[in-house]
């Protein structure tokens, strides 16, 4: 396995068979060009077994922490330490840029995303609600 840092629109579409639905080329350069945004992606014998995407967010009082947007492995790659190793590596690029902390959210009874996190070194910060506001899509 091999982890890299994508750089090309060409890259993130070549994964999109692992995030939730298709990607668009024009959200992909959008999402590159965007300052703290970053998707690593594993790749195993040159394809695409999983990826993590982070977002780096700043508040003048609390400085830059690092939210672990979303994780995903291909269902036959699974349980080979692949979806660990990018939460390690997201993390370590946390570190190298000075964030205070790195969180994602997850569902309570998403076991293998907890398992995954707390392998990754990860501690329960408590409960918390998430609300969302939908908005019609472009």
């Amino acid at each position: 396995m091999e982890i890299r840092r994508a750089t090309t629109a060409g890259e993130l579409v070549a994964a999109q068979h692992l995030y939730d639905g298709p990607a668009r080329p024009e959200w992909a350069e959008r999402f590159l060009a965007a300052p703290g945004h970053l998707m690593l992606i594993a790749y195993v014998e040159g394809v695409p077994a999983g990826f993590v995407s982070g977002i780096e967010m700043l508040h003048p009082d609390k400085g830059v922490e690092m939210c672990l947007y979303e994780l995903s492995v291909d269902e036959p790659y699974r349980r080979r330490g692949i979806g660990r190793a990018l939460t390690e590596a997201l993390a370590g690029i946390a570190r190298e840029r000075g964030c205070y902390d790195m969180w994602v959210g997850v569902d309570t009874d998403n076991e293998p995303a907890l398992a995954t996190y707390h392998a990754a070194g990860a501690r329960d910060d408590g409960h918390f609600a998430m609300l969302t506001w939908e908005f019609p899509n472009p």
